[in-house]
């Protein structure tokens, strides 16, 4: 896999644009060679290119160009259970999952590609309660390791606040007064870092997204490690 890559086309974000105005099956029959090319074909690339990159930080997340089948998301929507029956997605996104498979609830690495709205960066999202049990677990034995790594000026820099949908009350087990409460609350648990169109474009786009995982490391192995799934098969 090559590591190299030039950036999104300038017809990447002008079709979301263009999707979004005429969501339907007829426009995207019209124009499906058209999503292959400016879409998915670059995405593959950026996967290809995040290969390497992703491997120096660590062999435990998988890194698949494929446009079916691999990290990269599907763009039909599922309306099955939605009020909202538009057929595709007006985004593109991709991501790394861990080894342990599908179902291992693990934390992963997300990018997410749509006009005005670029943004990457990783953690865990909405895992069944034994799993979130384990990472409240461990805030509350390592609450200052935590604090340390969530709360440093430079993580706060790059990305903000400590994201995730959370409880509007202590979780059953856990102390209401606890200094970490606001976090052991939370039912995700993830950081993302926003970036521009033009940053997307450019050919050091992928270099940017490295930087990103290299600096959230040390949370992805406080996530990995709660868990109990392996952060880095060779440390």
């Amino acid at each position: 896999m090559s590591d190299k890559f030039e950036g999104f086309p300038a017809d990447f974000f002008k079709f979301f644009r263009e999707l979004s105005k005429n969501n339907d099956r007829d426009w995207f029959a019209a124009n499906k060679q058209r999503f292959k090319d400016s879409v998915q074909v670059p995405i593959s690339a950026f996967i290809s290119a995040m290969d390497p990159r992703l491997n120096k930080l660590t062999d435990c997340f998988i890194t698949d160009p494929r446009p079916n089948g691999g990290s990269m998301f599907r763009i039909y929507r599922d309306v099955r259970f939605s009020h909202d029956k538009k057929p595709f997605k007006e985004h593109a996104a991709c991501h790394f999952r861990h080894i342990s498979g599908k179902d291992a609830h693990a934390p992963g690495y997300y990018m997410h590609f749509e006009p005005g709205n670029v943004f990457f960066g990783g953690g865990i999202w909405t895992p069944p309660t034994p799993v979130l049990t384990k990472i409240r677990n461990a805030i509350v034995d390592n609450a200052g390791e935590w604090k340390s790594l969530t709360r440093s000026a430079s993580f706060k820099k790059r990305f903000g606040e400590l994201r995730g949908d959370g409880l509007k009350r202590a979780p059953v087990g856990f102390d209401p007064d606890h200094p970490m409460i606001d976090d052991l609350r939370r039912k995700s648990f993830f950081v993302m870092q926003e970036a521009d169109e033009a940053t997307a474009r450019s050919a050091k786009f992928a270099t940017e997204v490295e930087k990103a995982f290299k600096a959230m490391t040390p949370f992805m192995e406080f996530l990995t490690e709660a868990v109990g799934v392996p952060f880095d098969l060779d440390a």
